[in-house]
């Protein structure tokens, strides 16, 4: 039988260490081991004048997208898919500002902006909302692109925020893997869109 101070110690856990420690399952490293394994990363970013792939990608892309002229987001789909397409249509008809761009994930544009959402430029899965400062995808760039539109969808979109993210995700993950089937690819496999 265990004592009290056995039984607090056993149900006790500090909430800033991870779970795995927490629950013994790992020992802690000894703190010389541990800052072994960061410097050589550390050493490298200083090698590589502290600038990532991504920033250089992200600045190239502002200059060329987001001019202080014209920051609205862009909206990237798959431009031979019939749902995309009538997407674009839905949301061009229910904006009247025209606050949203449009660019075919398979453009050369598309790509960069991809790599600049930190995908795959060869990724056609999603559909992503690219702002100056952020990017959207799945569900969280659609709910976004309703903040744009006429109402009710503002409305709409801040109603379906209280869906959990992994439904809403899981929805959207099921339409965007069966919308060739269902929906259909453009007969002429060019967007039809632009």
């Amino acid at each position: 039988m265990a004592t009290a101070a056995q039984r607090s110690s056993w149900h006790y856990t500090s909430p800033t260490l991870p779970l795995h420690r927490r629950h013994g399952l790992l020992r802690q490293q000894p703190p010389q081991a541990a800052r072994r394994g960061r410097w050589p990363r550390l050493h490298v970013e200083a090698a590589a004048g502290g600038a990532r792939a991504e920033d250089t990608i992200k600045a190239a892309t502002d200059a060329e997208f987001f001019q202080p002229s014209d920051t609205r987001p862009i909206m990237l789909f798959d431009g031979v898919c019939n749902l995309c397409n009538g997407g674009v249509r839905f949301v061009r008809e229910h904006d009247p500002n025209r606050s949203i761009r449009y660019v075919p994930l398979q453009s050369e544009s598309g790509r960069k902006l991809l790599q600049r959402s930190g995908r795959s430029p060869d990724d056609i899965s999603s559909v992503v909302l690219v702002e100056k400062d952020r990017s959207y995808i799945k569900s969280e760039a659609v709910l976004r692109i309703m903040e744009y539109l006429n109402l009710p969808f503002p409305q709409l979109a801040i109603f379906l925020k209280f869906v959990p993210l992994f439904l809403r995700d899981f929805a959207y993950d099921n339409v965007a893997n069966n919308r060739y089937a269902v929906f259909g690819r453009s007969e002429t496999e060019a967007c039809e869109i632009l």
